[in-house]
C-alpha cells in the first residue's frame, strides 16, 4: 500500500480526552476516531490490526475443535426474562420496543441466544460435546466510557460456549479453551497472566480472567510476591488475624494472662456529639482518629432480610464475598427508612453495639481494632472506646472485604501487592445456570432428560489491540508485535522528487510485496523528518530507509523499530535480510 493512497490521519499532540497510553497513540497514529462517548470508528491501519487479531483467534479456535457461527445482535427480551438477567444487568442493557410493540434488547453477550439454539437443535447426548463461537460487535450502555476502546459502549468480542453431558466433559472443554486462549495471547505478542476471578452476573462457580498488567488498567489484581499466586481483586481472600487478642498485649496494665479481666478494666464506651458528621473521613478528622480505628456498620438487604455488616473504616465491603457468605440471591444496601427502622438512628450513625433483632456479619479485620469509634445508632452521635469482644460479640468473623496492599497472602502469608491490569479474556464454568432457567435439555444415554452443562469463553478483540499498545510503546510511539502490526514493513522514500531514489524505493516495494511481506511505502512529498516521526509513531516492526546518501553506495538502511538497531544493506540483499529479521534470524 502506498501511503499517499491510504488514509492515515496522524496527530502531533495527544487528544484532550485521552487518559490511557493506548488511547492517545491509537488516535495519534490514525488507527481510530471518536464518533461519540465510547463509540469509535476504526480507520485502515486500525482495521488491519483488528483483522489480524481476529484471524489469530479464529485459527486457534478452529484448531481446538470449536465451530464458528454468527448470532443476531438483536434479541427478543423474552429470552432475557427467562434467565432473569433482563433486570439484573439493568441500565447497561440497551432496551427498546420494535414497531410491533415487542420488547427487544441489543446483546452485550449471547448466553440466552446460544442456549435457545441448543435447546431447539441439540437433542441427544450423541450430539455432544459442542463448542460454538462467534466474533461479533456487541453493545452495552456503559455509564462511564473511558480509556478509548478499553471500556466502550460498542466493542468487538469473540464469545464461545460449550455444551457437555457431564461435569468431567465441561472440565475438558474448559481446559481446551484455556489452552487456546494462552496460545492466542502469546501469538498476539501479549504477556498475559491468568488469575482466579469472580463470575459476577454471568454465573457459575469457577472462572478465570486473562490480564495484562498496565498502569492504565481499570481492573486490579492481587499478586503474591512470595508464592506468585494471583487473583482478581473481587476474588482475593484475606487471612484472618492470627490471634484476636494480640491487640491488647502492649496495653498499660495488661499482663497478657487474663484478657477477659483486662477488658472490663479498660475505659467504657462514651458518647460524643458529632453533628452532621457521618462519613468515615469526616469522623476521622473530627475525632483525630485513623480510619483503621473506626468501626463502620452497613445495613444490607439479603433476599429482603436486613443484615448488619461490620468492618474497619479503612476497608471496603466485597459484595461478592458477602453474597457468598450469606447465600444471597439478591443483595443490596438498605434504604434510609429501613436503616431507621432497624437501628433506631439515621444513616451514617449506625454501629454494632446494642443492635438487636438483626444478624451481625463481622469482618476478620475488626479484631485488630484496639479501642475504636462507632456509630451510636442515634442522630449526630458516635461512641468511643469501643472494644470488639467486650462491647459486641466477635466470636464468629468472616472474610467479607476487599484485600489491601500488604495483607497476608491466603496461600503463603507473604505480603500481597495490588497491580492495575486490563482484562482481555474471561473463561467461565457456567454449569446449568442457563440450561435450568431456559429448560434446555438433552436425552442422556440412560433415557432421562438432563440439562446441558455449559461453559462460556470471551475475548475482547479490540481490547487485545489496546493491550498490545499498552505493553509495547516508547516515547516515540507504538512498537507493534509483528503478528498484529498493520504492516510488517514501512518503506521510507526520503526524497521522492529524486527520480533515482523514487525508482529504487518502488523496486524495493515491489520485491518486498512479491516475497509475501505486507508493506506500506511512504511516498508522500513531505520532509524526511515528518516521515521518520510518523514511521516511529505508527510502529511497524521494520523500517527500510531509502535515501540518496545510501544509494550512492548502492545501499539502503534497515531499522528495527523495537530495538532501534540500524544496518546498511546492499540493494540485492534487502529481501533476504528483511525476511531474516521478520523470522527472528536477523
Amino acid at each position: 500500500m502506498l501511503y499517499s493512497k491510504s488514509f492515515i490521519p496522524t496527530l502531533k499532540e495527544d487528544p484532550a480526552d485521552a487518559e490511557a497510553v493506548s488511547h492517545k497513540l491509537m488516535v495519534r497514529a490514525g488507527l481510530i476516531r471518536r464518533l461519540a462517548a465510547g463509540v469509535y470508528s476504526y480507520l485502515p491501519l486500525g482495521l488491519r490490526t483488528l483483522r489480524k487479531i481476529e484471524n489469530i483467534t479464529r485459527e486457534e479456535m478452529d484448531s481446538s475443535g470449536a465451530l464458528e457461527v454468527l448470532m443476531p445482535a438483536l434479541h427478543p427480551a423474552q429470552l432475557w426474562y427467562e434467565t432473569g438477567r433482563y433486570d439484573i444487568i439493568g441500565d447497561e442493557l440497551f432496551k427498546f420496543k420494535d414497531r410491533a410493540g415487542r420488547q427487544m434488547v441489543i446483546g452485550p453477550t449471547h448466553e440466552e441466544v446460544i442456549t435457545d439454539i441448543a435447546r431447539n437443535n441439540l437433542r441427544s447426548y450423541k450430539d455432544l460435546p459442542k463448542i460454538i463461537y462467534q466474533i461479533q460487535t456487541k453493545l452495552r450502555d456503559e455509564p462511564r466510557p473511558r480509556f478509548g476502546v478499553i471500556r466502550s459502549k460498542e466493542f468487538i468480542m469473540k464469545d464461545g460456549y460449550s455444551f457437555d453431558c457431564t461435569r468431567a466433559g465441561l472440565d475438558k472443554s474448559y481446559d481446551t479453551m484455556f489452552e487456546a486462549y494462552k496460545r492466542i495471547f502469546a501469538r498476539c505478542g501479549l504477556n498475559a497472566m491468568a488469575v482466579e476471578a469472580d463470575s459476577g452476573f454471568m454465573g457459575g462457580n469457577e472462572s478465570a480472567e486473562f490480564m495484562i498488567l498496565s498502569e492504565n488498567g481499570e481492573d486490579v489484581v492481587a499478586v503474591c510476591a512470595g508464592c506468585g499466586y494471583s487473583t482478581s481483586l473481587a476474588k482475593a481472600l484475606c487471612q484472618p488475624p492470627k490471634d484476636c487478642h494480640q491487640q491488647f498485649a502492649g496495653h498499660k496494665g495488661f499482663s497478657g494472662k487474663d484478657n477477659s479481666d483486662h477488658l472490663t478494666r479498660l475505659p467504657g464506651v462514651k458518647e460524643v456529639y458529632t453533628p452532621g458528621v457521618s462519613s468515615i473521613d469526616k469522623v476521622s478528622e473530627l475525632l483525630k482518629r485513623s480510619p483503621r480505628d473506626i468501626i463502620k456498620t452497613l445495613i444490607y438487604m439479603s433476599d429482603k432480610k436486613p443484615v448488619a455488616v461490620v468492618l474497619r473504616g479503612d476497608h471496603e465491603v466485597n459484595e461478592s464475598k458477602l453474597a457468598a457468605c450469606l447465600g444471597s440471591r439478591e443483595l443490596m444496601l438498605a434504604e434510609k427508612e429501613t436503616i431507621v427502622n432497624v437501628t433506631g438512628g439515621p444513616m451514617g450513625f449506625t454501629g454494632p453495639c446494642g443492635l438487636k433483632g438483626i444478624e451481625l456479619l463481622i469482618d476478620h479485620g475488626v479484631k485488630t481494632v484496639l479501642s475504636g469509634v462507632a456509630g451510636a445508632n442515634k442522630k449526630d452521635t458516635h461512641i468511643i472506646n469501643v472494644i470488639p469482644g467486650r462491647d459486641f460479640d466477635i466470636t464468629r468473623t468472616f472474610d467479607i472485604r476487599y484485600v489491601t496492599a500488604g495483607d497476608a497472602c491466603s496461600k503463603c502469608s507473604s505480603a500481597i501487592e495490588l497491580k492495575k491490569a486490563i482484562e482481555i479474556g474471561h473463561v467461565f464454568k457456567l454449569g446449568t445456570k442457563y440450561s435450568d432457567a431456559m429448560k434446555a435439555m438433552f436425552l442422556d444415554s440412560d433415557g432421562s432428560q438432563k440439562p446441558f452443562i455449559m461453559g462460556c469463553y470471551g475475548i475482547g478483540i479490540n481490547r487485545i489491540m489496546a493491550a498490545a499498545i499498552e505493553q509495547n510503546n516508547d516515547k516515540d510511539g507504538i512498537v507493534w508485535p509483528l503478528s498484529i502490526a498493520p504492516y510488517s514493513v514501512m518503506i521510507l522514500c526520503l526524497n521522492g522528487r529524486d527520480e533515482a531514489v523514487a525508482k529504487v524505493a518502488e523496486k524495493i516495494y515491489a520485491s518486498i510485496t512479491q516475497a509475501g511481506i505486507d508493506a506500506l511505502m511512504d511516498d508522500r512529498d513531505i520532509s524526511p523528518g515528518i516521515k521518520f516521526k510518523d514511521a516511529d509513531l505508527s510502529g511497524m516492526p521494520i523500517q527500510i530507509i531509502v535515501g540518496s546518501k545510501g544509494l550512492a553506495c548502492s545501499k539502503v538502511e534497515i531499522k528495527v523499530r523495537r530495538t532501534g538497531a540500524r544496518t546498511e544493506v546492499a540493494l540485492g540483499d534487502i529481501v533476504t535480510r528483511t525476511l531474516d529479521l521478520l523470522s527472528g534470524r536477523g
